[in-house]
């Protein structure tokens, strides 16, 4: 998949060409675009925001308008406009934090050109921008096309994978029908000939129940294969037609890993250093596995007093908000999954995570760079890499290099306010949410709990995750506003500022390697740049970890629960 993508975006021939070429030339003629035209990193950038922005007032008029559009056989009404503009910029943002339920608030139309569509710009929006700033770093001062970039990696890689993946998903069980919800009789039978037409969705005294279904299949593929998120259903991908069975469920996670993990690889063969991307890769999967081990370990080994108490078998682990045909490995899986690859799709209620499981979601979000979306986690991992390089560049009296590049004070500038708009975001929203008090009442639960619920609401959208806790009510005027504001800055100002960064570096002369040059592709390095990751990661975020899951683990141990 690395080599793959190596070639569609250096423009070695594919396969595909043949198919897609004409129809790439189409949509530039269409949209009246010079593919050949190269770009410095600012016209890539402003490319990139008008492009969006466009977008993102489409999908608002479709969200407020959908009761008058097409496709709409379940007669939804009209979204709510703080509702809408949140969705919309959630979308737009490869974030899909939905603070709706999708089979009782949209249509079919909202679903297809509202929720599906952006989930292939999204996601191809931060793919062109990773492979920019990866052409940066090879010291190209022009950082491609954005307009070139972003079709090709639709019509190249987001829609024949996600293509094939509907039909393996659909083989396995997952619906993708245009037709409405379906009525069915419960094992009671009917009670009266004619339901009431008050019934409800499910009215046992009717003996009926109405079934949401749709084009869910095209949604589900796309949805993991673009680290989107967004589900269907409210439910996600722990509702049994988004997620039918354990295989569909380590289907959706090799989706979710393709791009992401593969990418590393592109970076190798686009620099020209395996290595180099391979040290990256292994820094990558070993925090992956720590968490993943901790994840699992917290849902095993519980060690709460409260159910040891209650008659209940210790050894069954915690089985609460998790669905049975995956249990706590795969459940454990998908959440260090989702978590780690900034999907945001959830198999399980996360809510309902032991604490100590919980540090793992939170972690990764934090970090924000274990492998990541569509060139965020690398982008990131690299902004460590930046600051460990300058900071190990001090202690040894020497100026800082990578990747052939000295690092002086513009690039360290760059990477500072990259790094900082992450967890200024989260904190100052939280921030702003307690000490003025507000809309508080969304929270049911109290202490420790509720405040990691809030924590991982602004995590999960200030690192464009999507995913939740599942216990805050987020459809509120506030909520909806301020998750929507954090969303889009923590998008779009971290792009600018490492785009910004690719083109600082690009137009440096390259510095030949000397025996006093630190190699950044050794194991030495490995061990360098995890350790400057635990530092700073834990210097700016342990205090909330410790307010929060920490807490909440010892408190447990107790026998108090919240």
């Amino acid at each position: 998949m690395g080599s793959y993508m190596y070639a569609v975006f250096t423009r070695k021939r594919t396969f595909l060409d043949r198919v897609l070429d004409p129809v790439d030339r189409v949509i530039y003629r269409i949209a009246g675009i010079d593919p050949t035209v190269q770009q410095t990193w600012w016209p890539y950038a402003r490319a990139m925001l008008v492009t969006n922005g466009v977008m993102f007032v489409s999908l608002f008029i479709i969200l407020v308008t959908q009761q008058f559009l097409p496709l709409n056989p379940d007669g939804m009404g009209a979204i709510d406009p703080f509702l809408a503009f949140n969705t919309a910029a959630s979308f737009i943002t490869n974030t899909n934090w939905q603070a709706y339920g999708g089979e009782s608030t949209l249509s079919y139309f909202s679903q297809l050109f509202a929720i599906i569509f952006p989930m292939f710009t999204s996601a191809a929006t931060g793919l062109a921008c990773g492979i920019a700033f990866i052409r940066g770093l090879g010291g190209s001062v022009t950082l491609g096309n954005f307009y070139s970039d972003l079709v090709r990696s639709i019509t190249r890689i987001m829609l024949p994978i996600s293509f094939v993946a509907a039909v393996v998903l659909v083989a396995l069980g997952v619906p993708a029908t245009f037709e409405g919800a379906a009525t069915a009789t419960m094992l009671n039978g009917p009670l009266a000939a004619t339901p009431a037409p008050s019934a409800s969705p499910t009215d046992i005294s009717q003996g009926t129940q109405t079934i949401a279904r749709g084009a869910v299949a095209p949604l589900t593929s796309i949805k993991h294969l673009g680290t989107n998120g967004g589900g269907w259903f409210n439910v996600n991908s722990a509702h049994p037609f988004e997620n039918p069975n354990a295989l569909s469920n380590v289907l959706e996670n090799v989706l979710m890993a393709l791009i992401p993990t593969a990418l590393i690889y592109t970076l190798g063969l686009m620099l020209v250093r395996k290595r180099q991307a391979w040290t990256f890769f292994w820094v990558m999967a070993g925090f992956f596995v720590v968490f993943l081990v901790i994840a699992y370990l917290g849902e095993v080994v519980v060690n709460n007093p409260i159910l040891t108490g209650a008659g209940l078998d210790p050894s069954q682990g915690n089985l609460e908000g998790k669905e049975v045909r995956f249990g706590q490995a795969l459940t454990a899986l998908f959440v260090t999954s989702t978590t780690a690859f900034t999907t945001g799709t959830v198999d399980a209620m996360h809510d309902s995570l032991t604490p100590l499981a919980s540090i793992t979601p939170l972690s990764q979000m934090f970090l924000n760079m274990i492998f990541g979306g569509k060139g965020v986690g690398f982008i990131n991992l690299i902004i460590y890499a930046i600051i460990g390089i300058f900071l190990t560049g001090l202690m040894v009296g020497r100026t800082p290099e990578f990747l052939g590049k000295k690092i002086e004070v513009r690039e360290v500038k760059l990477a500072s306010l990259a790094f900082l708009v992450h967890p200024f975001l989260i904190l100052g929203a939280m921030a702003v949410t307690f000490a003025l008090q507000l809309d508080l009442t969304s929270i049911p639960n109290p202490s420790f709990h509720g405040f990691s619920e809030v924590m991982y609401a602004y995590a999960s959208g200030a690192a464009n995750n999507g995913s939740a806790f599942a216990g805050v009510n987020a459809n509120t005027p506030w909520w909806n506003t301020s998750l929507g504001v954090v969303i889009i800055l923590g998008r779009y100002l971290s792009i600018l500022f490492m785009l910004a960064l690719a083109g600082s570096l690009a137009a440096k002369r390259t510095t030949p390697m000397t025996v006093g040059t630190m190699r950044t592709d050794t194991p030495l390095f490995a061990g360098v740049l995890s350790g400057t990751i635990l530092i700073v990661g834990a210097l700016t975020f342990f205090a909330v970890l410790a307010l929060g899951p920490i807490a909440e683990h010892f408190a447990m141990l107790s026998g108090k629960v919240f």
